[in-house]
């Protein structure tokens, strides 16, 4: 780990903390097409056009990380699914909310939908707090520091 991986590690900032054990876009993308069920590396690599050094390292690293456990699911040839942990998945509306601002503020030509399976309807997420109900960025919020 390189000294301002180790800075980031040592903040007290949860989103500089959050942002080293996701990494980088690659990783993000990595994390939508498994939740969409594209679980084995051929997959994420065809949907993605990533080079196979590169998922390699993603994949590696976000198990690491603990966002995604590795299943076996050929033994000859040794082959396996990469499925969400429970960190995993609690990233998901994450990345539902980047989605959302991204369509909002980058939203010209043609763009993807997140879709409710249960009813069909077009999903709208917004990010609230849990405690009053408020939507995040309507109000002013101040960080605290640990003492």
């Amino acid at each position: 780990m390189d000294t301002t991986q180790e800075k980031l590690c040592a903040t007290p900032c949860p989103i500089a903390r959050g942002l080293e054990r996701i990494g980088d876009r690659w990783s993000m993308l990595v994390l939508r097409d498994i939740e969409r069920g594209l679980t084995r590396y051929d997959l994420i690599r065809t949907s993605l056009g990533i080079a196979p050094n590169i998922l390699a390292r993603r994949l590696s690293a976000l198990t690491e990380a603990g966002l995604l456990e590795k299943r076996r699911y050929s033994q000859r040839p040794p082959r396996d699914d990469y499925l969400l942990t429970d960190a995993g998945r609690d990233f998901i509306p994450v990345l539902a909310a980047i989605a959302a601002w991204g369509a909002r503020h980058n939203g010209e030509g043609a763009l993807s939908r997140l879709i409710d399976e249960q009813d069909g309807h077009v999903v709208e997420p917004i990010v609230i707090d849990k405690v009053n109900g408020a939507p995040i960025g309507t109000r002013r919020l101040r960080i605290e520091l640990p003492e």
